[in-house]
Order: C-alpha cells, then sequence, then structure tokens
C-alpha cells in the first residue's frame, strides 16, 4: 500500500469511527489510530494536501475533546487529545520547515535566473538584493522581450543649418508618423563629447530587468561608435562610478538613478542602460519592437511638445533672452541634452510660432 493510500484509510477510520458518529468512540480503537499515525511525524505538504489528513486528525481532537466534558474517562481521553495535538503541531513544524526550504531554493533559483523576472514578486526581490531604489513600490515589470530587426537602416541625413537628425524607417512601419516629429539636433557623440550623465554613463552595472552584470568595456563597444569617444577621458566622462557634476556641460546633476528606471517600467532588456543606449544604437541603424516606445517618451520630454522643451523655451520668452543665456535652466539644459535636444535659435523660433 502506497503513503497516501495508507493515510487516506486511516483519515477514512478516523471519520467513520470517530468524527461522524455521536456515541463516545473505543477509547482503545482511537489509541491504536492514532498511534497509527504517529509513525508518520513527518508529513509531506503534497500528502497532506492530497489527503487533508491534517484537517481530518483536528476535527478528531475537536470530537474527542467535546466527549471528554461528560466522559467517565477523562483521564484517557486527555491522553489521546494530547497524542493528536502534539501530531498537530510536528506536522505544522515540518510543514514550516519544508516550505522555508522550498522558498529558499526558489530564491536561489530566481537569483540565478537570466532574462525578464517571471513575476513582481521576483523582480521586487532582484531589485532588492541588488539594493536599488524603489521610486515604484511594487515596481512597474520592464516591457516584453525587445525583438531586434535584422536589417540595419542607413545613418540619418542631418540639417546644416539646424543640426536636426532625420532617421529612415525599418521593416516596423508604425514609427513612419513618429519619425516625422522625432529630430533631436544632438548626436550621440555630441553628447557624449558635451559632458554628459556625470560621466557614469556606461559604468559597470547589475541590471534586475536582466539579471546580468555588465562590464563598462563590452557595453561601450556594443553600444557606440569608437570614433565618438576617440580622445575621452573613459575614467571620469564615460565610465566612472562616481557622479560628478563639473563633468556635465552646464555644471549641474541632474537625473534619477538605474533602480529609479527600472523600477519605473522604462528599462527593456533590449538596452538595460536606457533611453541614450537605446539612442546610440538607433543612431547607427538598429531597429527594434522597443522604437515606438522610446521615441514616444522622446516626445513628451524633448519633442515639439514636450514639457522640459516648453518650460526652457517660455522661461527664454518670459525674460526676453536668447537660447545661449546659460544662466535660465542649466538643469533643465542638462537633462534636455541626455535626450539630444539643445535650445538653439530655431528650436525657440519654431516653439515662439506653436504657443503663438
Amino acid at each position: 500500500m502506497g503513503w497516501a493510500s495508507e493515510i487516506e484509510k486511516l483519515g477514512s477510520s478516523l471519520r467513520k469511527e470517530i468524527i461522524d458518529t455521536k456515541a463516545e468512540p473505543d477509547l482503545e480503537r482511537t489509541k491504536d489510530l492514532l498511534g497509527q499515525l504517529q509513525k508518520h511525524k513527518t508529513m509531506p505538504i503534497e500528502i497532506l494536501t492530497t489527503t487533508r489528513i491534517g484537517n481530518t486528525l483536528a476535527k478528531c481532537v475537536k470530537t474527542l475533546k467535546r466527549h471528554k466534558r461528560t466522559s467517565a474517562h477523562k483521564d484517557e481521553l486527555d491522553s489521546l487529545i494530547s497524542v493528536g495535538d502534539k501530531l498537530l503541531s510536528e506536522w505544522k513544524d515540518a510543514v514550516d520547515k519544508e516550505t522555508t526550504k522550498k522558498q529558499k531554493k526558489e530564491q536561489v533559483d530566481d537569483d540565478k535566473a537570466v532574462g525578464l523576472p517571471t513575476s513582481t514578486k521576483q523582480y521586487h526581490n532582484r531589485l532588492l538584493k541588488q539594493k536599488k531604489d524603489l521610486y515604484k513600490d511594487p515596481p512597474a515589470p520592464p516591457p516584453d522581450h525587445i525583438d531586434i530587426e535584422e536589417e540595419k537602416c542607413p545613418l540619418p541625413k542631418r540639417d546644416k543649418q539646424t543640426g536636426e537628425v532625420t532617421f529612415a524607417c525599418g521593416e516596423d512601419t508604425d514609427i513612419k508618423h513618429l519619425l516625422r516629429d522625432f529630430h533631436p539636433n544632438r548626436t550621440p557623440e555630441e553628447i557624449l563629447r558635451a559632458g554628459s550623465f556625470g560621466g557614469t554613463y556606461f559604468r559597470p552595472i547589475v541590471s534586475a530587468v536582466t539579471n546580468i552584470s555588465y562590464n563598462a568595456s563590452d557595453v561601450l563597444n556594443d553600444s557606440v561608435d569608437p570614433k565618438w569617444i576617440e580622445g575621452l577621458d573613459k575614467k571620469t566622462m564615460l565610465t566612472s562610478s562616481t557622479y560628478r557634476a563639473s563633468v556635465n556641460k552646464f555644471g549641474v546633476k541632474c537625473g534619477g538613478s538605474l533602480g529609479m528606471w527600472e523600477s519605473s517600467g522604462w528599462i527593456s532588456d533590449a538596452d538595460p542602460y536606457g533611453w541614450f543606449q537605446w539612442y546610440c544604437r538607433f543612431y547607427q541603424g538598429r531597429r527594434c519592437s522597443d522604437d515606438v516606445r522610446q521615441i514616444q517618451r522622446w516626445a513628451k520630454s524633448a519633442g515639439p511638445k514636450g514639457r522640459f522643451r516648453s518650460q526652457i523655451c517660455n522661461k527664454i520668452l518670459a525674460a526676453n533672452s536668447t537660447p545661449d543665456d546659460t544662466r535660465i535652466s542649466p538643469l533643465i539644459r542638462q537633462t534636455l541634452l541626455h535626450w539630444g535636444l539643445e535650445i538653439t535659435d530655431d528650436v525657440l523660433a519654431k516653439h515662439k510660432k506653436r504657443v503663438s
């Protein structure tokens, strides 16, 4: 007889001979049944769930306590009740230990799992283990796995007067209408050479999105054209783990932490460093299923109606000043530079025409 079958048979006897009878049960028979159960002090969760023997034994103990009120055999019943209570306690302890062991194993498996998190709980645990800032708790899940198009697009064209960059559409034509307004006026190379991200953008990181550790050299090789960073001091301008506001063109600190970006659901598995990494790759002709989302993010911040672009243009107009007056909102200027935009006469003129 299998283990589960034996337990089911004992459970059936408890119900039939003790729980479902109105008369006081046979004490010797009860002792015998409980004695057989005592052989199984460690009861696996699977057996407890399948046979519901824990529930049955609890009802049996409750029945014995009820009979004790009017019985002439209170001592014998006390002894049987004690056996039942002790057995239930031992099963509970065994279940707790098995559950803890299972949870630890699952946690180890989660810690080692590479790729997108399979649940919000797993993502939350990753962020906590990596000691990331939780801007949202529970965190917003990252985008679904990003598909990369095989064919690359040609390099973008650039307007010599305005500096605006115009991009070609790949296989996914969903971005075609978005590209009509997607015109950063600073290239990835110009952003890096101007001084951005406090010199930390390509520092070594551990990604909560992919659960992979990235080193600076590999990420630079995979993300930027080597010519873009020729002559730059990598340790201070690209891969520093210490943020230096003095590195930035406008001398101010701006931007959130990686944990903030990850817990907000802004980081994809294709570009674990964020929007600027996406921009570097998009500029070089890569097209992927994340392009629509990233271009829409740019539009909300730096596009023709973007909040940062509009804010600083309004401030310049209100001060009756010029775009090169860097005393006006250096923080917004630095933020916009990270999005590939600097305020020029052309940008200000277009904004003035729009709001007028």
